[in-house]
């Protein structure tokens, strides 16, 4: 546990405690349906190496696939993975934090509040998610006896079976096709980190840029928490202007941190709507009925489970992630059909080469920067 004071920052224990007590359960399968279930879904992990690379001419330089293994898990081991991946990403700040508070009153401020509390609320963040999400490719993933990883930062790919059966039977689609089509979506985010050496380093990079800029002063958090609840509820003091509907992640932030967001938003842009390229595009070939799984799934999207869920998503900036799918995956197409997929390849050449949030938005300029040539 990291602690401050004595005080631990956040018990990650209980973190997973709490999701996985309060996660809901699964759909109901058998046990032999399980595991054939499992089964196929990594034989489908397995295929879409080989759809995929051939689709985006992309070859794995930095990891061989067996050093970013596939592992299908449920609810909790998705929630398990998650923690560990947090805790070590988050690391650099919670010692920030630290060195700031050791011996000092805020110190003891955070004793009060205490590492249990922020562990129920990691817990109750996680319990929500873990239903929702179908895979996941771990970039930032350290290696557990239960949940193996890549050597040297190779990551891992997990398929989380039983929301993905939850979707199919939701949908009432092909369930062998819809397990091949996720399948593909996150082996693409698998051949992007193996296939762009320096991409892990620089996406790490902006995250720690991101936590650095952090104010870990106690009070001036609790304040800005208290501004973004005031906006969220409609009660902005007098006189102050309207947010704009951002969400609270966003109105935490300093200036600083939003202009890191906002190159991290293009990454995350590009990284999102090429996996949905490619799987749409992969999908026709293998998968007989890509058109109306894309058609219900999109709606899906659109929708939200329910009103909570819209008021969710919205409080937790998860509208922003599925504006992430659509710009991305309209941008990469634009620059597929003006350059070819050799052409659009080249974003993959450093980080110079990446759109910026604004190129997102307008592919044309992308192209005409990074494909300008001399008079």
């Amino acid at each position: 546990m990291t602690s401050i004071g004595g005080a631990e920052m956040v018990d990650w224990n209980l973190a997973v405690a709490t999701a996985t007590r309060l996660v809901r359960p699964g759909p109901e399968v058998s046990k032999d349906e399980a595991r054939a279930i499992v089964a196929e879904l990594r034989r489908h992990a397995k295929a879409s190496e080989e759809h995929v690379r051939g689709f985006t001419r992309m070859i794995p330089e930095s990891h061989a696939p067996e050093d970013t293994p596939v592992l299908v898990v449920d609810r909790a081991g998705w929630v398990k993975a998650n923690v560990a991946g947090f805790r070590e990403l988050l690391k650099p700040l919670l010692e920030k934090m630290q060195d700031r508070r050791a011996g000092g009153t805020t110190g003891a401020m955070l004793g009060a509040v205490g590492g249990k509390v922020t562990g129920v609320e990691l817990g109750m963040l996680l319990s929500f998610l873990a239903s929702r999400v179908l895979g996941q490719y771990e970039t930032f993933a350290p290696a557990t006896r239960e949940l193996p990883a890549g050597a040297d930062g190779g990551g891992r790919l997990l398929l989380v079976a039983p929301n993905i059966v939850h979707v199919e039977r939701e949908l009432e689609v092909d369930p062998h096709d819809f397990r091949l089509w996720v399948c593909l979506h996150e082996e693409t985010h698998r051949t992007q980190f193996t296939g762009v050496p320096w991409l892990r380093d620089h996406l790490q990079g902006e995250i720690q840029s991101f936590l650095g800029e952090t104010d870990v002063d106690p009070m001036t958090v609790l304040e800005r928490l208290r501004e973004a609840a005031q906006s969220l509820a409609g009660a902005r003091p007098e006189g102050e202007e309207d947010e704009g509907g951002r969400s609270i992640v966003e109105l935490v932030q300093t200036p600083a941190q939003r202009e890191i967001l906002g190159r991290l938003t293009a990454v995350m842009s590009l990284l999102e709507g090429h996996a949905d390229f490619v799987m749409d595009g992969v999908g026709p070939d293998v998968v007989p009925s890509v058109a109306e799984i894309r058609e219900k799934f999109q709606q899906r999207r659109a929708r939200g489970a329910s009103r909570l869920d819209l008021a969710l998503r919205k409080l937790l900036g998860l509208d922003a992630k599925l504006r992430q799918y659509r710009d991305g995956e309209r941008f990469v197409r634009a620059v597929v059909e003006e350059v070819g997929m050799d052409g659009f390849n080249r974003v993959w050449t450093s980080p110079n080469t990446l759109p910026t949030k604004a190129e997102i938005a307008k592919p044309a300029d992308w192209v005409a920067r990074v494909h300008r040539r001399a008079d």
